[in-house]
């Protein structure tokens, strides 16, 4: 399988990454009702034999649970595994010793020495400045406990002074991890896509279907069949759904040429964009089967175009 660096010079990974926040996560995922530890063993094990090695957790994902999960997976796995998790700048954190003490913490959790990226999961940091974080974070690739730095959500401006902290150490930022599909293209006209071109830092895209939307799964028909948040999400009534329709029409007649879906057709437009890689969540081995259909082949440059195009209102 090819593969992707992060950044300019970080860790070798593959072109898309598995999500972890649903594992162990009862808040927003209700882990326990339909799904527990041996369907995400399943699925772990699924995306080694499909050749996706990369997977993506935090700290706060079911409150450490996430990271746990996938240290104990880990253990029973000869295969090189790249582990990004995420640091969360909590107000209690106020000096560069908390921001070690939290790395620790989750290299406890997840069974290693050290994994391929470190990631700061949101840009406000009450009471730890910026110049702290990162030139902590640059101590910690130096000491080898994280092979890369990236940092979430961050703008722009913000991107540009994470990059010129780390660059004084010698350290290059690898990635910016933002909300970005086919639906949410926001990142390409508020300059954070070209920002991150410019700079040599790698995308991760989370959110690459739209919470479901661009499965093709949710139709004007069946808007008023929804429950929990997707019922409160303007996106997910009748109006939402027709707005979507043309993207979702073409999405299915390309993935018909090539017996692919909505969504893996949605995730290799993704990747096409070039140093972008889809972060795709999931929670069964089904859903890894699924997703891991986005690889292995890749839209024309006039599908891409027509696809560009169809989403250009969500620009």
């Amino acid at each position: 399988m090819e593969t992707i660096t992060l950044g300019k010079n970080g860790p070798s990974v593959t072109p898309l990454c598995i999500g972890t926040w649903a594992w162990g996560d009862k808040l927003f995922w209700n882990y326990g009702e339909g799904y527990g530890l041996e369907q995400l063993q399943a699925a772990f094990t699924a995306a080694l034999e499909a050749g996706v090695t990369f997977f993506d957790t935090a700290e706060v994902y079911g409150l450490g649970l996430s990271e746990k999960f996938l240290g104990q997976f880990l253990q029973q796995t000869q295969q090189s595994v790249q582990i990004a998790t995420k640091f969360g700048p909590l107000p209690w954190r106020f000096n560069g010793q908390s921001v070690s003490d939290a790395l620790t913490d989750s290299l406890k959790r997840l069974q290693v020495e050290s994994i391929a990226l470190y990631q700061v999961h949101w840009p406000f940091a009450f009471f730890l400045s910026q110049e702290t974080l990162l030139n902590t974070l640059a101590d910690e690739v130096k000491r080898g406990r994280i092979a890369a730095v990236g940092v979430s959500n961050y703008s722009a401006a913000q991107m540009r002074e994470a990059h010129q902290i780390l660059a004084a150490r010698g350290v290059p930022l690898a990635v910016n991890q933002v909300r970005y599909s086919l639906l949410t293209r926001q990142i390409e006209s508020d300059g954070t896509l070209a920002t991150a071109r410019e700079l040599g830092v790698t995308i991760l895209a989370y959110s690459p279907l739209a919470q479901g939307l661009l499965t093709g799964k949710y139709t004007p028909e069946s808007s008023e069949k929804l429950t929990g948040a997707r019922k409160l999400d303007p996106r997910f009534n009748q109006e939402g759904l027709q707005k979507i329709t043309p993207v979702i029409s073409l999405l299915r007649s390309l993935g018909e040429k090539r017996d692919r879906t909505p969504a893996q057709v949605a995730l290799n437009w993704l990747i096409a964009q070039g140093n972008v890689i889809p972060i795709a969540g999931v929670k069964t081995a089904e859903q890894v089967k699924q997703n891991a259909g986005a690889l292995g082949w890749k839209l024309s440059d006039d599908e891409i175009q027509e696809l560009e195009k169809a989403s250009r209102p969500w620009k």
